[in-house]
């Protein structure tokens, strides 16, 4: 049994870990309190990260990083914790990488260092820099560190409008959208299985001062996911489902997601081999993992 920080962790990827986690471990959750924890059998610390708070001072066997998007939020998180700890896992993003739609994406790709326009621009400007601020300042103070870099996440509790907002279409509205000109693709992976990333890299001395890529075997479209999602609906859900045909444009006048790269210059993909060849991570295939999330999303949206 290790002792774990979880910074964040109540929305989410956090959420889930945490409920993973506390199977075997003893869990602290730092967070601003939203959503109450402790009925995860875990203890919940109530602050802003950059606060010292009763438990900062406490030693640690891992610190796992859910929320740091600004420049200077590892650092000021590692001044905060006056104790021992035994690794940093940071969860990054593989957004990270240099925008180059003809490259499949490996750890060692170099990061995008061009400003990006918007809020993901920012996003992923913080992320990078983060990444850096991790190798720097867990080097300079002798903590092992690990970055981890998911891709798109989906299962249960993700309440962002990605499947679970097509989902809700496909049980209230009766309607799914056909989008009619995107070119893109994508990858995902199942939240438990990210869940699980982390768990494989602690106190794993071969993950110390290493990346890794976080994301299903699966290249996805828009048209598989719609497929998979229709198979993954039980038939009565399926009575009089209407397809509307929309352009990507169309779809952004009246209001529906595209959630995932729809052109072939958002198309990011990236390899997965390092994390399965030294962690020993596996993949929930993602019809297996769409008909997971759509049980409990029906759950939720038919009452």
């Amino acid at each position: 049994m290790m002792k774990l920080l979880v910074i964040g962790g109540s929305y989410f990827y956090g959420r889930v870990f945490v409920m993973e986690a506390a199977k075997e471990h003893e869990i602290t959750v730092w967070n601003r309190g939203t959503y109450p924890m402790e009925t995860f059998d875990v203890r919940q610390m109530k602050g802003d990260r950059h606060e010292r708070i009763a438990g900062c001072e406490e030693n640690y066997d891992a610190v796992i990083d859910f929320c740091a998007y600004t420049p200077g939020d590892v650092r000021d998180t590692l001044d905060l914790l006056t104790g021992k700890i035994g690794q940093y896992v940071f969860i990054s993003t593989v957004d990270v990488y240099e925008r180059d739609a003809s490259v499949v994406k490996k750890e060692d790709t170099p990061f995008e260092e061009r400003p990006l326009a918007g809020e993901a621009g920012a996003y992923i400007a913080g992320k990078v820099a983060l990444e850096k601020e991790l190798a720097e300042e867990c080097g300079a103070r002798g903590i092992p560190y690990t970055a981890l870099r998911p891709a798109i996440l989906y299962g249960p509790y993700n309440y962002a409008p990605r499947e679970s907002v097509y989902i809700q279409m496909l049980l209230q509205n009766h309607a799914l959208p056909r989008f009619t000109d995107v070119q893109g693709q994508f990858q995902f992976v199942y939240v438990k299985d990210a869940a699980q990333a982390i768990l494989a890299c602690l106190g794993n001395e071969r993950a110390y001062g290493q990346a890794y890529n976080i994301c299903g075997e699966e290249i996805l479209t828009y048209d598989r996911f719609f497929d998979t999602l229709r198979a993954a609906a039980q038939p009565e859900d399926l009575e009089g489902l209407m397809e509307v045909p929309l352009t990507v444009e169309q779809a952004a006048a009246q209001g529906v997601p595209v959630p995932f790269p729809a052109t072939a210059a958002e198309t990011h993909l990236c390899g997965n081999a390092k994390g399965k060849a030294e962690l020993g991570l596996v993949y929930t295939d993602f019809e297996e993992g769409m008909r997971r999330t759509y049980r409990a999303f029906r759950n939720v949206y038919v009452q």
